[in-house]
C-alpha cells in the first residue's frame, strides 16, 4: 500500500490564499493594475500632449473639442495632464518609499541587532529627526540643495524611513533571540552576514505590509507640498498639483477639481485596501 505524501503549505502560500479570499484586496489589486497601466501607456494614446496650450479651448467642458475630461485655464487637455500626474505621483510614491525602505531597514536592523549604547544613540537620532516638522525639513532641504524633481523623492524618503526603522528595530530585537540566530553566531558568521542572510529575510512580512501603506502616505505628502507650491513644477504636474489648480478654478471649471480628486481617492483607497489585506493574510494571529 502506497502512502501518498502530503505536501505542506509554506507561510507565503497560505498568505497568498488568504489574500485572494479578501474581495476588497483583490478588487483593489485589479484597480491599481489598471491605474498603473493607464499611467504608463495612457499619455501616448491621448490626442493632446499634457503641455500643449490651446487658447481656443480655455476652460472647455468635458466632451468638447475632443477633450474627454475638459481643459484647464490654458486650454491644456485634462485627461493628458491627469495621466501624467498619476504617473508622477505613483513614481514619487514608489521611489520615495524605496528610499525609506533601504534606509529604514538597514538602520533599524543594525540598531536592533547590535543593541547597547549604539542602539540608544541611533534611536535617539531618529527621535531628534521625528521632532522636526515635516514641512520645515523639506523646506530646509530645498533651500540647501535647490528645488528640483529628484529632491522631492529624497526629501520625502528621508522622512518616511523613521517609522520604518522603528518597526524593523522592534522586529529585530525579537528575532535575534531565536535559535537560528544563535546557530548562525555559533557558525562564526559576522553580524553583517547574520543581518543580511537571516534577520532581513524574516522581516519581509511586516515590511511588505508597511510598504503598501507608506506609498499612499508619500503620495499625500507630495500632494501637500504641491498644494503649497513646493512640489512638482509646471509644465510637469502631479495629482496634488492638479487638485491645487482645480481648487483655484473650482467656480469656473469644477471638473478640474473633481476628476483629479476621484483618481487620487481611488489610488489611495486601492493601496490602503491592499495593505489591510496583506496585514490580515500575513498576521499569524488571524491564521
Amino acid at each position: 500500500m502506497e502512502v501518498a505524501a502530503v505536501k505542506g503549505r509554506s507561510l507565503w502560500d497560505d498568505a497568498r490564499r488568504r489574500l485572494l479570499r479578501n474581495r476588497a484586496a483583490v478588487a483593489s489589486l485589479a484597480l491599481l493594475a489598471l491605474l498603473v497601466v493607464a499611467a504608463i501607456v495612457g499619455p501616448y494614446l491621448t490626442p493632446y500632449s499634457y503641455d500643449q496650450i490651446n487658447k481656443a479651448d480655455v476652460w472647455a467642458p468635458p466632451l468638447v473639442h475632443g477633450h474627454l475630461l475638459g481643459a484647464d485655464s490654458l486650454g491644456r487637455d485634462l485627461l493628458a495632464r491627469l495621466l501624467i500626474g498619476l504617473r508622477v505621483s505613483l513614481a514619487i510614491g514608489v521611489v520615495a518609499t524605496a528610499v525609506s525602505l533601504v534606509i529604514g531597514v538597514a538602520w533599524g536592523a543594525s540598531a536592533g541587532y547590535v543593541g547597547g549604547r549604539l542602539d540608544e544613540l541611533m534611536m535617539r537620532f531618529v527621535d531628534v529627526l521625528y521632532s522636526l516638522p515635516f514641512i520645515f525639513f523639506v523646506i530646509l532641504l530645498m533651500v540647501t540643495f535647490g528645488r528640483n524633481f529628484i529632491l522631492i523623492f529624497l526629501a520625502i524618503g528621508a522622512v518616511e524611513w523613521l517609522t520604518m526603522s522603528r518597526i524593523v528595530r522592534g522586529q529585530t530585537l525579537s528575532l535575534k533571540q531565536k535559535e537560528f540566530i544563535e546557530a548562525a553566531r555559533a557558525a562564526g558568521l559576522s553580524p553583517a552576514a547574520i543581518i543580511g542572510r537571516h534577520i532581513v529575510p524574516n522581516l519581509l512580512g511586516p515590511v511588505v505590509v508597511y510598504v503598501t501603506l507608506t506609498i499612499p502616505a508619500v503620495i499625500l505628502a507630495e500632494s501637500f507640498l504641491s498644494f503649497l507650491g513646493m512640489g512638482v513644477q509646471e509644465p510637469l504636474t502631479s495629482l496634488g498639483t492638479l487638485i491645487s489648480s482645480g481648487a483655484q478654478d473650482m467656480d469656473l471649471a469644477p471638473w478640474l477639481l473633481v476628476f483629479p480628486s476621484v483618481v487620487m481617492v481611488a489610488t489611495l483607497m486601492a493601496f490602503n485596501f491592499i495593505g489591510d489585506g496583506l496585514r490580515d493574510a500575513i498576521d499569524p494571529k488571524d491564521r
